[in-house]
C-alpha cells in the first residue's frame, strides 16, 4: 500500500528535500505540495491524502491553524497531520497537538525519523522516537502541583498510557506488557473514550499532565 503524503512548507528547498526523502521509499508518494497554509488546507480537503506533513510556520495560515482546520475538534472526517518543527523556537507546537495533530518531527531529525513519523501516523502509532516525544512533552507540559487528578482508568490502562507517553508503538507496548497488539488497541480505545481524547498524542500529554510518569 502506498502512503499518499501532502507537503506544506513555505520554503521550496525544504519541500524539495522532503519530497526526495519520502519518494526514495517505495511505500511513500507525495501527491501535492503547498507553499502556505491556505494552499495546504485547500489541497488536503480536495485530495484527502493519508498524511499531511505541515510546517508550523507558514504565511496566511500557520501550522496551528492548518491543523485545526484539517484535524481539530468539530472536523467530521479529520485528516492525519504531522507537524514539522524546529522545536526550540516553536513554543506553540503543543497547541498544534491539542488541535488534532497526530505526530511531530524535527526538521533536523534526519531522513529515517521523517519516514518513521509519516509511517507511524498512517499506522496510528503517532508518537515517534522516545527521545523526541519525551523532550517535547516535558518542555511543553507544565508540571502539576500535588498528586495527579482522579481518573477512571484501570491499572492496565494506566500501564498502556504510560507506555504511550514514553513513545512506545502498539507493538512495543504489547511486547513490554506481554499482551497482544489487539489488546493494546482495545485498551487505547477505552482510554480515549473514558478521557475524551482523540489520539495517542493527547493520551501522552494527559499522562504527563496528570503525573502518571512521576512513578516511572
Amino acid at each position: 500500500m502506498t502512503i499518499r503524503v501532502l507537503l506544506a512548507d513555505d520554503q521550496e528547498m525544504v519541500r524539495n528535500g522532503l519530497r526526495r526523502i519520502l519518494e526514495s521509499r517505495s511505500d511513500l508518494a507525495v501527491v501535492a505540495e503547498a507553499a502556505d497554509g491556505v494552499e495546504a488546507v485547500e489541497a488536503a480537503r480536495r485530495l484527502r491524502p493519508d498524511v499531511c506533513l505541515v510546517d508550523i510556520r507558514m504565511p496566511r495560515l500557520d501550522g496551528l491553524e492548518v491543523t485545526r482546520s484539517l484535524a481539530g475538534p468539530g472536523v467530521a472526517d479529520p485528516l492525519k497531520v504531522v507537524v514539522v518543527t524546529t522545536f526550540d523556537l516553536d513554543e506553540y507546537v503543543y497547541g498544534a497537538l491539542r488541535g488534532g495533530a497526530v505526530g511531530f518531527v524535527l526538521k533536523d531529525a534526519g531522513p529515517a525519523l521523517l519516514v518513521e513519523a509519516v509511517r507511524s501516523a498512517h499506522a496510528g502509532d503517532a508518537l515517534i522516537s522516545p527521545s523526541v516525544t519525551l523532550r517535547l512533552l516535558r518542555h511543553l507540559t507544565a508540571p502539576a502541583s500535588g498528586p495527579g487528578r482522579p481518573h477512571p482508568l484501570s491499572e492496565r490502562e494506566i500501564e498502556v498510557a504510560r507506555a504511550v507517553a514514553r513513545g512506545r508503538t502498539n507493538q512495543e507496548t504489547a511486547d513490554e506488557l506481554f499482551i497482544s497488539v489487539s489488546t493494546v488497541k482495545g485498551h487505547m480505545s477505552s482510554i480515549q473514550a473514558k478521557l475524551g481524547l482523540r489520539n495517542r498524542v493527547e493520551v501522552a500529554a494527559w499522562a504527563w499532565e496528570n503525573r502518571l510518569m512521576d512513578a516511572v
